[in-house]
């Protein structure tokens, strides 16, 4: 392990209406003497369809995406790109980045410190997995109380992670060059597409937290999208068993890449 001089900055994705959430996230960073820098959040709600159109491709969307995406899933995505270009322009060697409704433990701190310092043969690392339990190849000890790793399917959620500043320029290109499709946390599971090697903290030192919000959320958001019928249904079942087909297939593909070369 390489010795360095300070943590990696943090940044914290925050809507302004939302200051419950942001109320939360200072008092947990303050305890652990975290300092972070608050990145206003892109409300998509409030896009008309020009403006959704300049950063969402609709179409590949419906060939490619898994389910429509809508106004908080495409301003999720602008939020992160903004909080990426920060990085990537910025002069630490990496950052990283929380969503406001996460919840961390005593650890918090001491997994950042060890990430800063870390050898890094990862572009990014995740900080919070839906299974704990996710099985990593090639895991290390990153802390006496924690290990790193990389899994064989990127968890999904992107509510705390780190990204180094070469990848944080690399997403920002991507970014740059091509409307996306996808809800943010699941482009990131494309690891073919992005070329990043993406690792997991196992013992995650945060949880999601209280999703109360007053911008609303992605949920409610997306209830208004429902499929009425049974035909409606049955086609929209099939497509989403087809999404996870191309993935799976593509994802074996890759890995199988990977362990020839």
């Amino acid at each position: 392990m390489t010795s360095r001089s300070e943590n990696w900055p943090s940044y914290v994705i925050n809507m302004a209406e939302n200051t419950t959430r942001m109320e939360n996230v200072s008092n947990q960073m303050a305890e652990q003497n975290i300092a972070f820098v608050r990145v206003n959040a892109v409300d998509g709600r409030k896009f008309d369809e020009a403006e959704t159109s300049k950063v969402y491709d609709a179409a590949a969307n419906k060939k490619y995406g898994k389910y429509p995406l809508v106004g908080p899933e495409i301003g999720c995505y602008l939020s992160h790109i903004n909080a990426w270009r920060t990085i990537a322009e910025g002069d630490a060697e990496g950052g990283f980045i929380f969503e406001d409704d996460f919840q961390s433990d005593q650890y918090l701190k001491t997994v950042l410190t060890a990430l800063s310092n870390d050898e890094r043969d990862w572009d990014m690392v995740k900080l919070f997995a839906f299974n704990p339990a996710v099985p990593l190849a090639n895991g290390r000890e990153l802390t006496p109380d924690h290990i790193i790793g990389i899994p064989y399917r990127v968890p999904t959620c992107l509510i705390g992670y780190g990204v180094t500043k070469l990848a944080a320029q690399s997403l920002v290109k991507r970014a740059d060059q091509a409307r996306f499709f996808r809800p943010v946390d699941e482009d990131q599971k494309f690891v073919w597409e992005t070329g990043l090697r993406v690792a997991l903290v196992a013992r995650p030192p945060i949880q999601i937290g209280d999703q109360t919000a007053q911008s609303g959320t992605v949920s409610n958001a997306r209830r208004g999208l429902a499929h009425n019928g049974i035909s409606a249904k049955i086609r929209k079942a099939l497509h989403v068993f087809w999404y996870a087909f191309r993935y799976n297939y593509h994802l074996h593909k890759y890995k199988r890449k990977g362990r020839r070369s």
